[in-house]
């Protein structure tokens, strides 16, 4: 028996999905972008010059990569532009991830703005060029329970941010013995909403002040001078 024209006819190969690596920025200044990802997120440079510094916090060869190019110049209204709202780094449990918040907080490093999504609990930072970085914990302790409830969940379906939160109410609550599911479940009901919400959610624009602080930046990042014959 002959096989039909679709047995015979070549397959494209499946995909195997290659895993998220890195993500790269372009900046006007290294240093203050390093000691931000340093502190927030733990990432330390595995190589660091004036131009470049990729960044690591586990076993890749890095997570983050910095670059200052020639030609570079400050963004225009970059919370409202497209492209990339944030990245994202997730602890393990909450304990860890609310500890970082306060740990953070005693240095002077605040979220823009903290959601509870359904899924996950998260805050937000702005690093120094504005960019967004999200401090997130897996509120279902699986990613596949949590995977799910996007999926079929009617809450998820009809709002996909949530509540807002106030970390410090959740600080205090857990001090008052309140454990992540409970704190979990009456954050997302709305009981420790900030006293100011963060409209849209937005990050600030760091611009306005980075150049008020250096008009030089407005030139953008200078091209190397060609050494004379």
């Amino acid at each position: 028996m002959s096989q039909s024209v679709y047995a015979t006819t070549p397959k494209p190969r499946p995909i195997r999905a290659p895993k998220l690596h890195h993500a790269t920025f372009m900046t006007m200044e290294i240093d203050p972008m390093v000691k931000f990802y340093e502190a927030v997120c733990g990432l330390q440079p595995i190589f660091y010059s004036e131009n470049a510094a990729w960044l690591v916090n586990d076993e890749a060869n890095h997570r983050i990569a910095l670059l200052r190019i020639p030609g570079t110049v400050p963004p225009v209204d970059k919370p409202h532009s497209a492209g990339i709202h944030h990245t994202a780094f997730e602890y393990p449990d909450f304990d860890s991830w609310l500890d970082n918040y306060v740990r953070l907080r005693d240095q002077g490093i605040l979220p823009a703005f903290n959601m509870d999504h359904g899924m996950t609990m998260s805050m937000y930072y702005a690093d120094p060029d504005g960019n967004g970085i999200e401090i997130q914990v897996d509120n279902f302790h699986d990613w596949g329970k949590s995977s799910e409830w996007m999926w079929a969940s009617r809450e998820f379906a009809e709002d996909q941010l949530g509540p807002q939160f106030d970390p410090d109410k959740l600080v205090a609550a857990r001090e008052a013995g309140m454990d992540h599911d409970e704190i979990h479940r009456r954050a997302y009901a709305g009981e420790f909403r900030p006293a100011v919400e963060v409209p849209n959610p937005s990050f600030p624009d760091r611009w306005a002040e980075k150049i008020a602080a250096n008009p030089e930046l407005l030139r953008g990042v200078p091209f190397p001078i060609a050494a004379e014959a």
